[in-house]
C-alpha cells in the first residue's frame, strides 16, 4: 500500500487527543495504517525481567497512531 508519509517526515498530529503535537516518525506500518511517531501518545508497558533487560519493571514506548491522523509538515 502506498501512504502519504513515510521514516523520518516530520509530521503534526491532525486528530485525537494528542491534536497538534509534532514529530519525526519512528515507523510505518502500511497495512495496519498506522505510523508512530516519537515523542507523541507515550504508553507504559510492564515488562518482566529478562536476559536483555534483568531489571524489568514498567517502560515508557511510543504508541501508534492511524495514519489519517497525522499530516505531513515541511
Amino acid at each position: 500500500m502506498k501512504t502519504h508519509v513515510k521514516k523520518g517526515d516530520e509530521v503534526q498530529i491532525i486528530a485525537g487527543k494528542n491534536k497538534g503535537k509534532r514529530g519525526v516518525i519512528s515507523s510505518v506500518n502500511a497495512t495496519k495504517q498506522t505510523v508512530i511517531v516519537e515523542g507523541v501518545r507515550k504508553l507504559k508497558k510492564a515488562t518482566k525481567p529478562s536476559e536483555s533487560d534483568p531489571e524489568g519493571g514498567i517502560k515508557e514506548i511510543d504508541g501508534a497512531i492511524h495514519i489519517s491522523n497525522v499530516k505531513k509538515v515541511s
